[in-house]
């Protein structure tokens, strides 16, 4: 199975089937855009000391800059 089929069936089985029935498309897409957000910016990761993909990321940016390493 590849990571997009691991991705596709989590939000399948967090959105789709647990939040509907839908009342047409417009709605799942919505639907869509915020699972994508709280999946990209929000959700809390073990693997990375249980903090958002977003604050890790800003966390080396900062890093990089205070060392001098930033382009």
């Amino acid at each position: 199975m590849t990571l997009a089929e691991t991705i596709i069936g989590l939000f399948k089985t967090e959105v789709i089937h647990h939040r509907g029935p839908w009342k047409g498309l417009e709605a799942v897409e919505y639907a869509t855009l915020e699972w994508v957000d709280w999946f990209n910016n929000r959700r809390l990761l073990e693997p990375i000391g249980n903090v958002p993909p977003v604050e890790l990321e800003m966390a080396y940016y900062r890093q990089l800059e205070e060392s001098g390493e930033a382009a």
